[in-house]
């Protein structure tokens, strides 16, 4: 049980900092347990609440009443960078709360690019192991809603900086795939970034495993490493030349093409190696995985062309890794959301590399093909004002046999919501696409 969870409610005024699925959850753990104290919703946007007894603060002065609450429970994204709070107010979150007071064990997975499929490989290689084990946060199901059904089983969640930012206990088992600058608006720059998803391992006993990345190094980053107090296991993307099991496991299943994917392969292995697990069951895991939606998603193939959703690929180290690991794109169509990111070394690795065709969208797109202008390369370039353009594009240009890959290498929500809605609109748009 967590009552110590109930019990941190108790007599506190508790604020609801943003209601999506996440402040939902904890809406409906404070009701179940405190069905007649009144809390309170904040939210940028005007919500709808079916409940009497909470009082709702909505607009864009959200934020300004949150000194009047014991605890505030910020959901995942709602930047309090530039907010100052009393000394009496604890903000807080789902995630840190179930890392401190649920009893159960806990495999925690972050890192700038991989984690959803380091996730889901361990959850599966557990499965396939024979041990209990549920998947949620981060990758789509608040730690909240899985409360009543944790018992006796591995908790593996997949953890978001934003989900870790107020983070005082970290898992047993934490797994940390990479470090490269990703939302450097939320966190003032790359130093609070990395600051946030360290706490993954920060608050780790001595006998707890932190497994972290072998070809980036902590310390260039971080620089003093002396609060990891956790027994350290670092995985490479090269583990499959010198180990004959990993090599066995890479180059056979198309949902996982490069050697970023087979890193993640190793990741998952060392964490549930550490509670068991053979490696015939590993090794059924991998063979039977099915692959994740906008993560290099093979979607259709048509005209003799493969086409790629990997809209989630906002960052450039991801994008052309991908290049890398597909090894046989006609067409890339990238550009998103200018957030500031140095797209100086994928432009020479894009003038480098082996794709046909480029094709740039608003606004680093834009940005991207210009600076392709300052190489002598044989790769097409052109701009797409609209990914309708982009599509038509690369029907006309992509030679059969190739693909067409879309890695924006940029935030999506200068025109999507997010990167699922790009992903979605890519993918409808090569449906109907009859040119």
């Amino acid at each position: 049980m967590y009552q110590g969870l109930i019990d941190f409610f108790k007599d506190k005024r508790t604020l609801i900092l943003g209601y999506g699925r996440e402040g939902k959850a904890t809406l409906a753990f404070l009701r179940k347990h405190y069905p007649d104290v009144r809390f309170t919703v904040a939210d940028k946007k005007q919500v709808t609440v079916e409940d009497d007894n909470v009082e709702l603060i909505c607009g864009d002065h959200y934020l300004d009443r949150l000194s009047e609450f014991d605890i505030v429970m910020q959901s995942p994204g709602i930047s309090l960078r530039d907010v100052t709070v009393g000394e009496s107010t604890v903000i807080t979150g789902e995630m840190d709360l179930f890392l401190r007071f649920v009893p159960c064990r806990k495999i925690g997975i972050t890192g700038t690019k991989g984690k959803t499929t380091t996730t889901t490989l361990i959850y599966q290689m557990l499965c396939a192991g024979g041990v209990p084990a549920m998947i949620m946060g981060n990758i789509g199901t608040p730690v909240f809603e899985s409360l009543d059904e944790i018992a006796g089983k591995t908790a593996v969640i997949e953890m978001s900086c934003h989900q870790l930012e107020f983070a005082h206990a970290s898992p047993e088992i934490a797994v940390l795939t990479n470090v490269y600058p990703e939302h450097l608006d939320h966190y003032n720059g790359f130093a609070g970034y990395v600051n946030a998803k360290l706490n993954i391992v920060r608050y780790q006993k001595e006998s707890d495993l932190f497994i972290s990345n072998a070809d980036q190094p902590l310390a260039p980053i971080i620089g003093d490493e002396s609060f990891i107090r956790s027994r350290r296991q670092y995985v490479s993307k090269n583990e499959y030349k010198t180990d004959p099991f990993f090599a066995s496991l890479v180059g056979h299943n198309e949902h996982l093409p490069g050697e970023q994917q087979w890193q993640d392969i190793f990741f998952a292995a060392a964490a549930v190696r550490e509670l068991g697990v053979s490696d015939e069951a590993i090794k059924k895991a991998v063979d039977d995985f099915g692959g994740i939606e906008h993560r290099l998603e093979k979607f259709a193939v048509k005209n003799g062309v493969a086409f790629y959703d990997d809209a989630i690929a906002t960052i450039p180290t991801a994008a052309i890794g991908n290049v890398r690991a597909l090894d046989n794109v006609g067409t890339l169509i990238v550009g998103g959301l200018d957030r500031g990111l140095d797209y100086t070394d994928f432009v020479r690795d894009l003038s480098e590399s082996s794709i046909d065709n480029l094709l740039c969208m608003p606004e680093t797109g834009y940005a991207i093909a210009d600076e392709m202008k300052k190489y002598d390369t044989p790769v097409h370039v052109e701009k797409c004002e609209t990914l309708e353009l982009a599509v038509a594009r690369s029907f006309a240009l992509t030679k059969a046999g190739k693909s067409c890959l879309l890695s924006p290498a940029a935030a999506s929500y200068n025109r999507y919501r997010n990167f699922e809605e790009k992903g979605n609109a890519f993918k409808q748009l090569v449906a109907d696409y009859d040119g």
